[in-house]
């Protein structure tokens, strides 16, 4: 059923390798596919939350899934490990972001950290995550702070925070099962 995702000339440059299990190569690039869609999707909305850190990251995060993917289907040992280094450093990473969103260790996620206190956004999923109902509310004070506008969220049916957990977490599943699966390719007789 995986064999779908790679072409006949992929499959036939897997199956003359001595060694190569192309149902291992299949599932790692499996997962590496899932992984960067993974990762895409949560670019868009830490760029539509202005979060600066994790888009970085994330940007990152998709060059280094793609050069993986290389190392895979071309099987160049090197570009694996470089890899393997950069998943245990993105696990970090979504660990980091979990405590962060959990308030965690002193963390607070009500700081300007993620967004390299730049500007005031957050989180998108703040504001718009499912069942959540948006109220722009007036100044209280007239003159105090122009143009911004404060914000009243109710009703969301998850908070933003564990929204983020969730992504977080998934990408280190994701990340995790990827690399075993591209190391276990390197290590079959």
């Amino acid at each position: 059923m995986l064999a779908v995702l790679l072409s006949d000339e992929q499959k036939e440059h897997l199956a003359s390798r001595p060694g190569c299990s192309i149902q291992f190569s299949t599932t790692s690039v499996y997962f590496g596919r899932l992984l960067k869609l993974s990762a895409l999707e949560r670019q868009i909305f830490d760029f539509l939350g202005f979060q600066w850190a994790p888009i970085l990251g994330n940007f990152l995060h998709i060059i280094v899934v793609i050069l993986g993917l290389f190392g895979t289907i071309q099987y160049r040992p090197r570009y694996i490990v470089v890899y393997t280094v950069w998943t245990a450093l993105w696990v970090t990473w979504n660990v980091f972001i979990i405590c962060f969103y959990l308030e965690v260790g002193g963390l607070s996620k009500d700081t300007d950290l993620m967004t390299f206190n730049i500007s005031v956004h957050r989180s998108w999923w703040r504001e718009h995550g499912p069942g959540c109902v948006r109220r722009v509310l007036p100044p209280s004070a007239p003159g105090v702070m122009d143009d911004y506008t404060y914000v009243s969220v109710t009703g969301c049916m998850v908070d933003f925070q564990y929204l983020e957990v969730i992504h977080s977490a998934v990408q280190i599943l994701l990340s995790v099962s990827t690399a075993l699966a591209s190391l276990s390719d390197q290590d079959s007789p």
